[in-house]
């Protein structure tokens, strides 16, 4: 059977860990900061784990990392 590829865009975005969840970089922190307060800005700081139902869609994606 031939390779499957790597979609490059979620190879980008998305990381897993070592028990196979999938972590994600939060949106909303490159600009427009000042009118956000500092409370949301260091909750988009941390790592956002997918959820379940998202984590089949990116199966399909990322073939070689699960």
């Amino acid at each position: 059977m031939p390779k499957i590829k790597t979609r490059k865009s979620a190879a980008s975005r998305y990381n897993v860990t070592g028990s196979g969840k999938i972590k994600y970089k939060k949106q909303g922190l490159r600009h427009i900061l000042t009118k956000k307060s500092s409370k949301r800005k260091r909750k988009l700081r941390r790592l956002g784990i997918l959820s379940p139902v998202e984590v089949r869609k990116i199966k399909k994606l990322l073939p070689y990392s699960f």
